[in-house]
């Protein structure tokens, strides 16, 4: 590792001449960070659209700047006491976040849950094991404790920022009282908003990634997160503590970051094509779960995750690998990945927009499906047989969650604001003070039907009867 690293400018097509620590041009460097350039950000969304071409790795780097450049705002505009070290912390965690997510981002969390429906595994436990790991391996560590003055406790808050509370390894360094870290003090609350904000959802994270997403698409992005980088203040509440805050009259603007994210969620991540794709990405790996290895240590694909010398090796690349393949073990994954990429997609068949009280039973996998083995002998008894037979196994109903970052709350709620003349007191705004056109409610379900099969009549009849689905959906499960 180079004894001297130097800052460095990095040119992004999101937020121009990006100059970065020396520290984290050091990480960047590692062959675990950049790993992330070969992890699409939009999954399978680059399959429907040509611009979203862009990865975890420039990403990451956007958040890390981002975070820096709100830490350093709030330095110059209060008195507070964030040290360098606290800001070096926070852009790590920026920086990090990202590093363990697998192939096809957020895709592989479904592949695991569907290997495994008990399973509570989310990329941002593996991001922390995987910068452990990354610091570690190369000398990192050392160079932080060593020039920087690292302690304990700084590596804790870093894992913190990524992970939340209780992150992976920890060590208990103190009596947490009610306060549920150990990296940082209740005093200090607010640099827990930066990265990943639990209280609000509102973060450089969302921030970078809504403007790069729009940027590759094409959309245009109402949101101002330069405004927010201008505006954000830290006010202390009685109940919250110190928290970042927000001027009164950015109201609007906020919003407008929910309304993107909805946009977003709407036209692009659930894409109907997009889903298909990952739907066909997640059935190509759990067929090739028992038969691919990975590594030296010869581990299956959810069995490297819990080992990070191994999940360096796991990237989107891996659909190439199967495609290539030659033995028979991996003949059902092959021929999933050749419709992929001989656009052969599942077929889409409906899609229906609820209310979260309306299908409540779309929390229970085993509840919706026995609705959708209703639905198939419906169908099946509608075409008399004159159809060729099909199971409810070559069907995929997908439920897909779209709220405001908060279930049905509004996240608006939980910000505070301060206004011109008393920046120091937090405050909630009414509706009287932002607008009454604001949305009325904050949460939805889009249920999507896709049948797997290639047979056009069962695709022409599925689609003449996919009310039925939606009307066995609605019913409470004490109907069945």
């Amino acid at each position: 590792m180079d004894a001297s690293p130097e800052w460095k400018v990095f040119y992004d097509p999101v937020h121009g001449h990006i100059e970065m620590h020396p520290l984290l041009v050091t990480i960047i460097d590692t062959p675990q960070f950049q790993r992330l350039r070969n992890i699409k950000q939009l999954g399978g969304g680059y399959y429907v659209f040509p611009g979203a071409s862009h990865n975890r790795f420039e990403h990451s780097i956007g958040v890390a700047h981002l975070a820096g450049k709100l830490v350093q705002g709030l330095r110059t505009r209060q008195s507070l006491d964030i040290t360098d070290t606290d800001e070096l912390c926070v852009k790590i965690a920026g920086l990090c976040h990202d590093l363990g997510h697998g192939p096809f981002s957020h895709v592989f969390e479904v592949f695991m849950k569907e290997l495994n429906p008990s399973s509570e595994w989310k990329h941002e436990e593996a991001s922390v094991r995987m910068f452990e790991y990354l610091a570690e391996v190369n000398g990192i560590s050392h160079v932080m404790r060593k020039d920087y003055g690292f302690q304990d406790q700084d590596f804790q808050f870093i894992n913190e920022l990524i992970y939340g509370p209780n992150p992976p390894g920890s060590k208990n360094l103190g009596d947490s009282h009610s306060w549920p870290y150990e990296g940082r003090p209740r005093e200090k609350s607010y640099l827990y908003q930066i990265v990943a904000n639990h209280t609000t959802g509102i973060d450089v994270d969302k921030m970078d990634y809504f403007s790069r997403d729009c940027h590759h698409l094409g959309i245009k992005c109402n949101f101002s997160h330069e405004r927010y980088l201008v505006f954000a203040r830290v006010c202390n509440d009685k109940i919250h503590g110190a928290q970042i805050c927000m001027r009164d009259k950015e109201a609007m603007n906020m919003y407008e970051l929910f309304h993107i994210r909805s946009l977003l969620h709407h036209t692009i991540y659930h894409h109907r094509v997009t889903k298909a794709v990952e739907n066909m990405i997640v059935d190509a790996l759990i067929a090739a779960e028992n038969h691919f290895r990975l590594g030296d240590k010869n581990l299956t694909i959810s069995a490297a995750v819990n080992d990070p010398s191994t999940y360096m090796n796991l990237t989107d690349v891996i659909l190439q690998q199967i495609l290539h393949s030659s033995g028979t073990e991996l003949s059902t994954a092959r021929r999933i990945t050749e419709r992929i990429f001989n656009r052969n997609f599942y077929k889409f068949i409906g899609g229906k927009t609820f209310e979260p009280d309306d299908v409540k039973l779309l929390d229970n996998a085993e509840k919706w499906k026995a609705k959708l083995r209703v639905w198939i002998e419906h169908v099946q008894k509608e075409a008399s047989g004159q159809q060729p037979p099909f199971t409810a196994d070559e069907f995929k109903v997908m439920p897909i969650k779209i709220n405001y970052g908060m279930k049905n709350k509004n996240p608006i709620e939980s910000l505070g604001f301060y206004k011109k003349d008393d920046p120091h007191e937090p405050i909630q705004l009414s509706k009287d003070e932002v607008s009454y056109l604001l949305p009325g409610k904050f949460a939805e379900i889009k249920v999507m039907l896709f049948y797997k099969g290639q047979d056009k009549d069962v695709v022409e009849l599925a689609k003449r009867h996919s009310r039925k689905l939606w009307e066995e959906l609605q019913q409470a499960p004490e109907d069945q």
